[in-house]
């Protein structure tokens, strides 16, 4: 079965193009639709096995980081989004899409209580939007999207990626083994909410949270942006290494390798 995923766009959302072409490279077909007509035609839904919260700055993130659109959802669409995330199908929210995940309570949905607002990604701790790139480690065995992945290197573009609960709900997650990434330093040494390697005072060096199944995943930096060799931050660099070394150059991008892991969770 070649997996379908639901490309949510709307007002200030711009990474939709580049979230679609990840899952067409590995081999899904993505639909890239306005939140405006889902909510015309709630059943579309259905036709999916994958959904994904790309990133941006929806409604400009006048109310807060992704709360009108995970509002907009609330009000018109609560029932059908808690539906198919108690499925088993998969959903990802990234850095914007993150922040209406956590809104809408998809994660982490401690006991599997899908709905509850438990964690929030707030203002970067030194006040200042953050566009550049970090080191993540995979913290998590049982999310889906980051297996086969220990330490990867992806770009980062937010003012609110900030991760904050409160201790109780840090515990549970903890448990639950629900840390899905953690902020390193490149050697995979821990970051410390050490800046730059943390980039935004996240509790814990927290880069990204996973539901209690796995299947959900909810993270800061963007993987569809790493999606060819030459995306990478010093890829110029990396790429003299691997000519003297005798190497052929990659054309990938290892950020694919999180949506390869999703359409193969459906055909393998």
């Amino acid at each position: 079965m070649t997996p379908k995923a639901l490309i949510i766009t709307g007002y200030g959302i711009n990474c939709e193009e580049e979230t679609a072409k990840v899952f067409e490279i590995e081999g899904a077909k993505a639909e890239i639709i306005h939140i405006n007509d889902l909510i015309e035609n709630p059943k579309k839904i259905e036709e999916f096995q994958i959904m994904a919260f790309p990133g941006g700055f929806s409604y400009g993130d006048d109310t807060g980081s992704g709360n009108a659109m995970a509002n907009k959802i609330k009000n018109n669409l609560n029932e059908e989004f808690l539906n198919f995330a108690r499925q088993d199908k998969l959903i990802i929210g990234i850095c914007n899409g993150f922040q209406m995940l956590a809104n809408l309570g998809i994660v982490p949905a401690l006991n599997d209580n899908y709905g509850k607002r438990t964690v929030a990604l707030m203002h970067n701790s030194q006040a200042r939007y953050e566009c550049g790139w970090v080191h993540l480690k995979r913290t998590s065995d049982k999310c889906i999207w980051t297996r086969g992945i220990e330490i990867i290197h992806l770009p980062i573009a937010h003012g609110e990626g900030n991760f904050y609960t409160d201790e109780e709900t840090l515990n549970q997650i903890k448990s639950g083994d629900q840390i899905a990434w953690k902020y390193v330093k490149e050697d995979g040494s821990p970051a410390n909410n050490e800046f730059p390697f943390n980039p935004n005072g996240a509790i814990e060096d927290i880069a990204g949270i996973c539901d209690p199944s796995g299947r959900i995943l909810g993270m800061m930096p963007h993987p569809e942006r790493f999606n060819c060799f030459v995306n990478e931050d010093g890829w110029t660099l990396e790429k003299e290494k691997l000519i003297r070394e005798g190497n052929q150059l990659p054309k990938e991008g290892k950020g694919l390798k999180l949506f390869k892991n999703a359409v193969e969770y459906f055909t393998k």
